[in-house]
């Protein structure tokens, strides 16, 4: 397994952010090689304008080919946000500062050394550029106020877990496989790569991307951080199904319920369930009102989560609630 050696301070500068272009190749990996059924879903309106542009960039299919390998990206794809909530312009003139040499160089380690004659020549930063400002103008630009939203929402619920848990709290429900081993050691992910010591770090972000797996971040020696999968990801394709709860309380507070698994702002509900501003405050009030659900204010966000009726009726043992 891939271990990183965390100084102490480190962790404690530790901070979640919202990346433009994390998402943008969270976006690229879906058009390219989906592998979960919300993905197909979500890539199927911009399938045909995908295949267009790249059998009128033959450089950018072949960068493909060679960028993207069986758990492994090239590192130009995986740069670290340089702040808390950067603007894509800015994080695409960091990757567009990238000599050519330097992105054959990334390429050059999934491929076993070997690069396509087409990939050797002039302007191959020029292509990379091209390729993430189309993935990232076609399909996230038009999508950016609910992506930002729903991104938003998940490091507000993340945070809340973190101030009662701590990152040890946080690490496991990440990705699945990230860790806190303790004694400064992270698990970042199950493959036999050796021990990586953060000691020249400068930053350690994690980022919640609209993915179905994560990976990790890094512009070494100074940049780190973690790619996860944003929670709600799934709130466009998957709907309820009906059951005896739906029918006691409505679907749309079922739904409400089902989801305050750990403290969730309204902000947050919005964004997981579809249902406006308005309609979500009300349900709430009701669940409120019936004792089902309790809240909390936190910073300028009201908390809300399961009381133990709450939890009898959604059957969900596993979901614990808020500490007092």
């Amino acid at each position: 397994m891939a271990v990183w050696h965390v100084p102490v301070d480190l962790l404690a500068r530790s901070r979640f952010a919202i990346s433009p272009m994390t998402d943008t190749v969270a976006a690229l990996r879906a058009l390219h090689s989906p592998h979960h059924p919300w993905q197909y879903a979500w890539r199927r309106p911009h399938a045909s304008a995908y295949r267009q542009m790249l059998d009128r960039r033959p450089v950018v299919r072949a960068l493909l080919a060679a960028a993207f390998r069986h758990r492994w990206f090239a590192d130009f794809l995986t740069v670290a946000p340089a702040s808390a909530a950067p603007a894509f312009a800015e994080e695409l003139a960091a990757v567009g500062a990238r000599s050519a040499e330097q992105i054959r160089a990334d390429l050059r380690v999934g491929t076993a050394g070997r690069l396509d004659d087409i990939l050797c020549g002039d302007g191959l930063t020029e292509e990379v550029v091209f390729l993430l400002d189309w993935v990232w103008t076609h399909t996230v630009l038009p999508e950016w106020p609910v992506r930002e939203q729903r991104l938003r929402a998940d490091v507000v619920s993340r945070t809340s877990v973190l101030g009662a848990e701590g990152w040890a709290g946080v690490f496991p429900d990440l990705t699945g496989v990230l860790q806190w081993l303790g004694d400064g050691l992270l698990q970042v992910n199950d493959l036999p790569d050796p021990p990586l010591p953060l000691d020249r770090a400068e930053q350690l972000v994690f980022v919640p991307a609209h993915c179905g797996r994560g990976w990790v971040l890094w512009d070494q020696p100074t940049r780190f951080g973690i790619a996860y999968p944003a929670r709600g990801t799934l709130a466009a394709v998957a709907q309820p199904t009906a059951d005896g709860l739906d029918r006691l309380i409505g679907p749309n507070r079922a739904v409400i319920l089902r989801r305050l698994r750990s403290p969730t702002s309204t902000s947050q509900l919005v964004a997981l369930t579809g249902l406006s501003l308005g309609s979500v405050s009300d349900h709430l009030r009701v669940l409120l009102d019936a004792g089902a659900v309790t809240k909390r204010r936190s910073g300028r966000e009201v908390l809300y989560w399961r009381t133990a009726l709450g939890i009898a009726l959604t059957g969900d043992p596993a979901a614990g609630q808020a500490p007092d």
